[in-house]
């Protein structure tokens, strides 16, 4: 049976996909950017549906669309909206901050694991901005720092996910079970059974899976 980690814009379609068998819910706003947070209305809302549905929920953490290199003031506002989803009774978090250079962001990433106090860990998609020795090096960090999963599609969204196979079997390989990869981006109800069974995962993430 593959677990499906549904994405969905806001709440609007939240009964909808538990209805139709969403294994685990990940929410944010803003899907044409790559997904932003939601309010603190909607939070509430799918925190209280969720958990009377006993179905696991994410919030993605992000203060805007684009690249994953944060200012001071978007680090305070991720950081604050970490801080509101914690205190609503959110499961889980989905972070990511980069430098620059296109590394992790080590100084802003463990003030954001801070605010999070326990919460369940996903790293998004900055994953895909590093490249492969930079991933390892993230896979071996996130693991020490408690992350669940790390949601990657292989390489740029602008590509198949097919045409990352080979990428994502490497990463998988690298990680030998110590954290999940968790396969995303371009997976929908034609095609996640037969990459799943290619990668070898029993898990993947998308927005049209059901």
């Amino acid at each position: 049976m593959l677990y499906k980690e549904i994405c969905l814009e806001n709440y609007t379609d939240l009964p909808k996909a538990v209805l139709n068998g969403a294994d685990r819910i990940e929410i944010c706003d803003n899907l044409a950017v790559g997904g932003t947070t939601v309010s603190k209305g909607v939070m509430a809302k799918a925190i209280k549906y969720t958990h009377e549905k006993k179905i696991p929920l994410v919030f993605l953490i992000r203060a805007r669309g684009g690249d994953f290199v944060y200012n001071d003031i978007e680090l305070k506002i991720i950081e604050a909206d970490i801080l509101e989803a914690q205190a609503l009774g959110a499961d889980a978090v989905c972070i990511g901050a980069l430098t620059a250079d296109n590394e992790l962001d080590y100084d802003a990433l463990e003030n954001l694991i801070a605010a999070a106090g326990g919460m369940e860990l996903v790293f998004n998609m900055a994953f895909d901005e590093l490249d492969f020795k930079h991933q390892k090096e993230a896979i071996d960090w996130a693991i020490e720092q408690g992350f669940s999963r790390i949601l990657t599609h292989g390489g740029p969204l602008s590509t198949p996910i097919e045409a990352n196979l080979s990428h994502l079997k490497e990463l998988i390989a690298y990680a030998d079970g110590r954290i999940t990869i968790l396969p995303g981006g371009g997976l929908t109800s034609k095609n996640a059974e037969q990459i799943a069974t290619e990668l070898g995962v029993s898990a993947v993430h998308g927005t049209k899976l059901l």
